[in-house]
């Protein structure tokens, strides 16, 4: 199906494209956006995208947010979207694209829950939906600009991440999180860097310290004071300056930092947070710092 667009005068309106993984919170996102004053358009056809934004476009801004929730009803949807999308920006309209994720085991108990089947399950599983449904939106979340994955989110968990991250004005400037994590328990699919703390020495071996986490003073001091740690510290956070500034550059809002150590206990806890901390100092940039696996056994 071809969209034909007539070149149009970029609108007022900010548009923002909300789509991802069914059962993976894009509802939730639509409810949050519209308490912070977006117009939310929900289930629109791919083909009627352009339209859409063109009859805005004509309303001398009169909806200044406009957010359009998108879901896979097919697996002819990503074409048709690609080819929307690509007939906007050949208009001259910016976007953003929201991706919400979220793993296998969670989406499958959510359909479960709610006794309702997969949209591309067919006369399959629902598993075998929620594969397909990847395949079909892999190339899609690979281009968005801010991906959210929703796997360990409550819903008011979700709700207070879209609140970080679109403001009174829009999205905010740069918006970082430091995650802390533990490699035994996998690595955090929404994490756009990770870092390898494993050649700090373990505090776990230290019978006095393996007790505590990161987050304590004795700990901290022991994992940042190690041979190396204050160097790479400064030296991945340099690395990182640029790629800030690219990501300004490329309109892009939000990034997923993940510093990993064995169990994510001691030496990510502390490197997690003096990342975050040192990077709280830049221009421009809102950090927040969280320990996916601090509590597990």
């Amino acid at each position: 199906m071809s969209t034909d667009l007539s070149p149009v005068k970029p609108p007022e309106t900010e548009l923002l494209i909300i789509t991802g993984m069914s059962g993976a919170g894009r509802t939730t996102a639509a409810h949050a956006l519209e308490d912070h004053g977006w117009y939310v358009v929900e289930n629109l056809p791919p083909a009627l995208l352009g339209m859409l934004t063109e009859l805005v476009s004509r309303t001398a801004g009169s909806i200044p947010k406009l957010a359009v929730v998108m879901d896979v009803r097919s697996k002819s949807f990503f074409p048709q979207l690609r080819e929307s999308l690509a007939a906007l920006t050949a208009a001259g309209v910016l976007f953003r694209v929201l991706f919400l994720e979220a793993g296998d085991d969670l989406l499958v108990r959510r359909f479960e829950q709610g006794r309702r089947p997969h949209p591309l399950q067919g006369s399959g599983r629902i598993l075998d939906g929620i594969s397909t449904e990847r395949e079909v939106l892999h190339e899609l979340k690979e281009a968005a600009e801010i991906v959210v994955d929703t796997t360990d989110m409550s819903v008011h968990d979700l709700n207070r991440a879209i609140t970080e991250l679109f403001s009174e004005s829009g999205p905010i400037v740069l918006r970082l999180n430091v995650m802390s994590f533990g490699f035994k328990y996998g690595l955090p699919t929404d994490a756009n860097y990770v870092a390898d703390v494993r050649f700090i020495p373990n505090p776990h071996w230290v019978p006095e310290l393996r007790p505590h986490t990161g987050l304590e003073r004795e700990v901290s001091d022991y994992v940042l004071g190690a041979t190396g740690a204050q160097e790479f510290i400064s030296r991945y956070i340099s690395a990182l300056e640029p790629v800030f500034e690219g990501y300004r550059r490329e309109n892009k809002h939000y990034a997923t930092i993940a510093v990993g150590c064995t169990g994510g206990k001691h030496r990510s806890v502390a490197t997690a947070v003096e990342i975050g901390h040192r990077l709280s100092q830049l221009p421009n940039v809102t950090v927040s710092v969280t320990h996916r696996d601090l509590g597990r056994e």
